[in-house]
């Protein structure tokens, strides 16, 4: 005991020295550089916890905390076996930890290319969003409504930001006008296309049949099915929004960001689309006026 003892006291004098060495004596002569890089530093931890805290990565997150904390202990005790064990873990842990979190890291790198310098290559887009999302949202509303009425299932994915070209490729290229009538046919019970997701691009019904991912997730409600845990699945890993009709119950859900909300009506989920899919930033909402003006004005002259 007396030995462990020691083994503590040595390890916490040790650590004193370390932080007097590299922390205290550090702030005697930092510099403006230096403490906007311990800045940038501690908002590039916080956004890392916080991403992944809120992912389907997030057990898998808190273990790999608890793994830390255990390597430590072993090392402050000089357990060799353990130390061993987790040497061995230690030396493929950055390849497994890549191939584990896989999914979130290309999230978080495609969220990362969703910056304002891209807006410059939607520029089209958002001009034809400003122009014809109004009406797309009222035919979405109107074909979900319709759906939930008669009790038929449908699973509609509406593309945003990042591109689900992947997924497209698992279903038929339509690349057709969006109406309640081409809609519905898809989702008509006996049609060959009709088990599968509708992915919504540019405000066209770009394919139909489409695979998605499953969410892993173990806190969904067990009454789901599989267009719901898929919908949710797919909202996990990119920003499009998506709407779930249930063909046992006719209710209507909407899946975004990883989080599934339920029971809507005709006006609230108008509502809730537009919330979700007309940008509310005065700034771009006013730039992409401009942009219509400085293009109208073109053509008129």
């Amino acid at each position: 005991m007396e030995k462990i003892t020691e083994k503590i006291i040595a390890t916490f004098d040790y650590l004193r020295k370390m932080i007097e060495l590299h922390v205290v004596h550090r702030f005697e002569h930092m510099r403006f550089n230096d403490f906007l890089d311990i800045v940038l530093l501690t908002f590039l931890f916080y956004y890392v916890i916080k991403f992944f805290w809120d992912k389907r990565g997030a057990k898998l997150f808190k273990g790999i905390i608890t793994v830390l904390l255990a390597m430590i202990i072993v090392n402050i005790f000089n357990m060799k076996a353990m130390s061993f064990i987790f040497s061995s873990f230690y030396q493929v842990g950055i390849i497994a930890l890549i191939i584990m979190f896989q999914p979130e890291l290309r999230l978080a790198l495609e969220n990362l290319g969703n910056t304002p310098f891209t807006s410059i290559k939607h520029i089209a887009s958002d001009i034809k969003s400003s122009e014809y999302v109004s009406n797309s949202i009222t035919t979405i509303t109107e074909i979900s409504c319709g759906l939930s009425m008669e009790r038929t299932g449908a699973l509609i994915v509406i593309e945003k930001d990042t591109k689900l070209g992947e997924h497209m490729r698992t279903g038929t290229i339509i690349n057709g006008q969006l109406s309640s009538q081409l809609l519905k046919n898809i989702f008509y019970n006996k049609a060959p296309l009709h088990d599968g997701a509708v992915i919504i691009r540019d405000y066209k019904v770009f394919s139909a049949g489409c695979f998605l991912p499953l969410s892993m997730k173990d806190d969904i409600d067990e009454d789901l099915g599989t267009r719901h845990r898929a919908a949710i699945g797919i909202s996990e890993v990119s920003d499009a929004v998506v709407i779930v009709v249930s063909e046992e119950t006719g209710v209507i859900s909407i899946a975004h960001k990883g989080k599934l909300t339920r029971n809507y009506n005709f006006q609230t989920l108008k509502k809730e689309l537009t919330n979700l899919l007309i940008p509310t930033d005065p700034i771009k909402t006013s730039n992409i006026s401009s942009k219509i003006k400085i293009i109208r004005s073109n053509k008129e002259d």
